[in-house]
C-alpha cells in the first residue's frame, strides 16, 4: 500500500481485537475504540467453548470447524498464554427422549466428518471418573473441542497490535459518522473524545452494532439475548481430562421439579464457570440465590466441587443477529444509503470464530475482495 490504510475498529471484544490484530499484521494503521473497557462486554460473559458441534447447517458447521482448526496457529502467533486448552467435550442424557435427540445429533455430525462419537457408560466413567453421573441413557464425546480465556485473547491481540502502532481508546462512545456533503463514505467518527479520521470503519460492537450501523445507513437487526453464567472461587484442578462438561437436568422424571441442564468448565485461574440450558438459552436471573442453586446442581455431578463459593455475574446481553448467523462484510455495492466503507462484524459465536473472522476481515478490507465463504453472511440479506 502506497498509503497505509487508516481503520477505526469500534468494539474491543474478542472479535474486534482479533480484527485489529490481523489488520496491523497487514500494515494498516488501527485505532480501537470501546465505550467501556476492552474485553468487558459480551466476551466477559461467554462460556468460551470452542466448538463446531453445536452449529448447523453444514456450511455454517464447516465455517466454525475451519476456525476451530485455526486456534492453535492463532495462539502461537500471539506468542503468549491465552488459556487455550483442548481435550474435548462430554455430554450425556438421562431420559429416553434426550437419548434419541443426542444419537440423532451425533449421527449428523459424523456424516459431516466431525469426530463426535457415542459412549457407553463404562467409557464415560473411564474418561471422567471425577463425575457422579446418575442415570445415563446416552452419552457422547467430541474430542477436538476445547476452551480459551477471552480476556487473555483480547489482551494479547491488543498488545500485539499496539506493538505495531495501534491505539486503544477506552471509555469513549461513538456519537456520529461524519460524511462529506454529497458523498456516502464516512470520513471520520465523531466520539465523546473527539473526531477520528478513517478510511474504513469496522463495527464489532456486539449488541450496540445495530444502533451504530443504523447511523451509517446499514440495517443489522438483532434479537435480545440475555444470558447468565456464574463463577466460583479458584479451586484445585477438578476436570483433568475433559475440560467442557454438559450434564442433564436434575429430576427428569418429575416435570414440576425439572431445572435446565448445566454446563461447566474450569478456567485458567482455577475458578469454574457454570451456566444452564444451551448456549442460546435466555436467562435473566443473576441473583445470589440462583447462583447458589446452579452451584448446587454442579456439585451434584462434580462432588469434588463441594465447599466452593458461588460468585454472581450480572446478566449479560449477547450479540444475536436476527436469524442467528453472523453478519460480516461491507454493505452491498449497489446500496444507495449505506456508507460503503463501514464493515460489519457481528456474531453470536465470537469465541470460536474469532481467528477466522479476524483473518478474513483483514483480507476483505486490505485487499478489497469479497471472500466467497462469507457470502451467506452479508448484511444485505436483511434488506
Amino acid at each position: 500500500m502506497k498509503t497505509r490504510l487508516q481503520v477505526v475498529v469500534v468494539g474491543a471484544g474478542i472479535v474486534g481485537a482479533s480484527i485489529a490484530y490481523h489488520l496491523t499484521q497487514r500494515g494498516a494503521r488501527v485505532t480501537v475504540v470501546d465505550s467501556g473497557k476492552a474485553g468487558f462486554g459480551a466476551s466477559s460473559h461467554s462460556f468460551a467453548w470452542i466448538n463446531a458441534g453445536a452449529k448447523s447447517p453444514a456450511a455454517y458447521h464447516d465455517l466454525n470447524r475451519r476456525s476451530l482448526e485455526m486456534w492453535d496457529r492463532f495462539a502461537q502467533r500471539l506468542g503468549c498464554d491465552v488459556g487455550l486448552r483442548w481435550g474435548g467435550k462430554l455430554s450425556w442424557e438421562a431420559t429416553s427422549e434426550g437419548a434419541a435427540a443426542l444419537k440423532e445429533r451425533v449421527g449428523q455430525l459424523q456424516e459431516w466428518g466431525y469426530p463426535s462419537r457415542l459412549l457407553d457408560e463404562a467409557e464415560l466413567h473411564r474418561l471422567a471418573p471425577e463425575l457422579s453421573l446418575g442415570t445415563v441413557t446416552a452419552a457422547e464425546f467430541s474430542e477436538i473441542e476445547g476452551q480459551v480465556e477471552p480476556q487473555m485473547v483480547v489482551d494479547a491481540c491488543l498488545w500485539r497490535a499496539r506493538e505495531l502502532g495501534a491505539k486503544l481508546v477506552e471509555g469513549t462512545s461513538v456519537t456520529a459518522f461524519a460524511r462529506s456533503k454529497g458523498r456516502p463514505r464516512v470520513e471520520s467518527l465523531e466520539t465523546s473524545g473527539g473526531s477520528l479520521p478513517c478510511d474504513v470503519v469496522v463495527l464489532a460492537a456486539g449488541v450496540s452494532t445495530t444502533e451504530l450501523a443504523a447511523k451509517a445507513g446499514v440495517h443489522v437487526p438483532q434479537e435480545e439475548s440475555p444470558g447468565v453464567v456464574i463463577r466460583t472461587d479458584p479451586r484445585p484442578p477438578l476436570l483433568p481430562t475433559v475440560p467442557v462438561v454438559y450434564a442433564p437436568a436434575l429430576d427428569p422424571d418429575h416435570p414440576a421439579l425439572v431445572r435446565s441442564e448445566i454446563h461447566l468448565r474450569q478456567c485458567h485461574d482455577g475458578s469454574l464457570m457454570i451456566g444452564e440450558g444451551n448456549q442460546e438459552s435466555l436467562r435473566r436471573d443473576d441473583t445470589q440465590a440462583h447462583a447458589d442453586d446452579l452451584l448446587g446442581r454442579a456439585i451434584h455431578y462434580l462432588p469434588s466441587l463441594a465447599g466452593a463459593r458461588a460468585i454472581t455475574v450480572p446478566v449479560g446481553y449477547r450479540p444475536m443477529p436476527l436469524d442467528g448467523y453472523p453478519v460480516l462484510g461491507f454493505p452491498a455495492p449497489n446500496s444507495t444509503e449505506a456508507a460503503p466503507n463501514v464493515y460489519i462484524a457481528l456474531t453470536h459465536s465470537g469465541v470460536t470464530l474469532a481467528p477466522l473472522i479476524g483473518e478474513l476481515a483483514a483480507i476483505e478490507i486490505v485487499d478489497g475482495v469479497r471472500v466467497e465463504s462469507l457470502s451467506p453472511y452479508r448484511p444485505e440479506r436483511f434488506l
